[in-house]
């Protein structure tokens, strides 16, 4: 039986704005590490929308647009769209074939610039919704604020977002052109320092609430819980490595992160069920979580993270992975038993 958890959308925040559990991550669509045809990308968009996906996240940063204007392209009525602020595209001369550019590769004309300013947050916006052709973002998100990103340059930024970006977008939400606001980022302590100005509606962590690592129940999904901030998860794979990739935080995978994962893997080989589902399903056992959203680059890569979503996952999986001190002792365990 397919556990509640995993089947029913969820609001973020106290908005009407919902998401299905499997989300779409968007990011390859901008050919991050490498370059997909549009053809795999209709295919790829196609397979998530018959089969009930009903959330997508794309960024100006994915591809320099090209991730933006690909989603667009194929975008059904009724997919709940996140995009995200804090970068402003300007025209260039197209690079040569093969140009890699801030991960990705061949991605549009474009150079990128860091701007979290009022004006600066408008303007991304006001890009975005011409390259997704529509004319209202459901969740827009505040991008990589933190040192992780910006290091000296974080205060700044910080400075910027607080003292007018934020501002402009709450007021989009207020004006009905945007449903929900929050952030996307790859570090929580952020979101803490954020959201102790600020009124936010959901954070899209990635790599941080997964099954290799849960250092953000140390405060900062207890603070979520207690604000009523949903959490989108991003990166449920840490980059690849907990499907077989060579990457972690889109870099090389430390020997300590590599024989973590060797360990989870034979615990979850022992109990017959493959590393990546119990990755895929584990963080939405929280209540604080409302959505998955692994980044899928081709029609097979949605189809295989369909089947790990719905593959049945023994209790005593989880209990031995909490027995042999592999998730945080706050972490909720997914549970197979439905309450009727």
């Amino acid at each position: 039986m397919t556990p509640d958890y995993i089947i029913s959308d969820r609001r973020l925040g106290s908005t009407s704005v919902e998401v299905s559990p499997l989300g779409y991550g968007a990011a390859a669509l901008g050919n991050l590490y490498r370059k997909i045809s549009d053809d795999e990308t209709r295919e790829a968009l196609t397979a998530a929308f018959d089969a009930g996906i009903r959330y997508v996240d794309t960024a100006p940063h994915y591809g320099q647009g090209l991730s933006e204007r690909r989603v667009g392209a194929h975008l059904r009525p009724g997919t709940t769209v996140s995009t995200k602020v804090g970068r402003v595209l300007t025209p260039i001369d197209p690079p040569p074939p093969g140009t890699e550019r801030h991960g990705f590769i061949d991605g549009d004309p474009f150079d990128v610039a860091f701007d979290y300013s009022a004006d600066g947050i408008v303007r991304s916006f006001e890009d975005s919704l011409q390259r997704l052709g529509i004319d209202r973002i459901d969740l827009l998100l505040v991008h990589d604020l933190g040192r992780a990103t910006h290091g000296p340059d974080a205060e700044r930024h910080m400075r910027d977002f607080l003292d007018g970006g934020y501002r402009a977008m709450a007021d989009l939400k207020a004006s009905g052109r945007v449903g929900a606001i929050g952030m996307g980022v790859n570090e929580w302590q952020v979101c803490e320092d954020v959201m102790a100005h600020c009124d936010l509606d959901a954070v899209l962590l990635a790599g941080r609430y997964t099954l290799l690592e849960q250092t953000a129940l140390d405060s900062f999904l207890p603070l979520c819980d207690r604000t009523g901030v949903s959490v989108i998860v991003g990166g449920p794979f840490n980059s690849g490595v907990l499907i077989g990739d060579d990457h972690y935080d889109y870099g090389a995978v430390p020997p300590a992160v590599a024989a973590r994962v060797a360990r989870l893997k034979a615990i979850c080989t022992a109990h017959g069920v493959p590393l990546a589902a119990a990755a895929l399903q584990f963080p939405l056992a929280h209540p604080a979580v409302v959505s998955v959203i692994p980044g899928m680059a081709a029609a097979a890569q949605v189809e295989a993270n369909l089947t790990l979503f719905s593959t049945r996952i023994p209790d005593a999986l989880w209990d031995e992975l909490r027995h042999e001190n592999m998730l945080h002792a706050d972490a909720p365990l997914p549970k197979t038993t439905v309450a009727i």
